[in-house]
């Protein structure tokens, strides 16, 4: 017999497995934590660059230009880690899913012999 916690997985993970898949959702459902993480780099490089271009300048010794490059590789970095930190999340929740079907249909077929 499944635990009503196992059991409440199943009905809820049957009904969100086909919208969670989607790429768009993955992306979207994943881009709060990675701004977590990409935000303060950006905001350290903007708080710098704008308050104290000449420490930016003498200190990097590289062009304005390295300066787009280095905010559009985070914004690559963010896509990145919130698409595959929910493809990750979704893959496990599938695992488990499968994982209680499995038990579920064992314990069928024990219980009707």
């Amino acid at each position: 017999m499944l635990s009503e916690k196992e059991s409440a997985f199943l009905r809820y993970w049957e009904l969100n497995r086909d919208l969670q898949g989607s790429f768009i959702s993955k992306l979207t459902r994943g881009l709060p934590m990675a701004l977590v993480f990409g935000a303060p780099i950006v905001l350290s490089l903007l708080v710098v660059y704008l308050f104290f271009p000449e420490w930016y300048f003498k200190i990097s010794a590289s062009t304005a230009g390295s300066f787009n490059v280095i905010i559009l590789a985070v914004f690559i970095a963010v896509l990145f880690f919130s698409y595959f930190r929910m493809h990750f999340k979704w893959e496990m929740n599938e695992q488990a899913y499968q994982e209680l079907k499995s038990k579920q249909k064992r314990l069928n077929a024990a219980n009707q012999l």
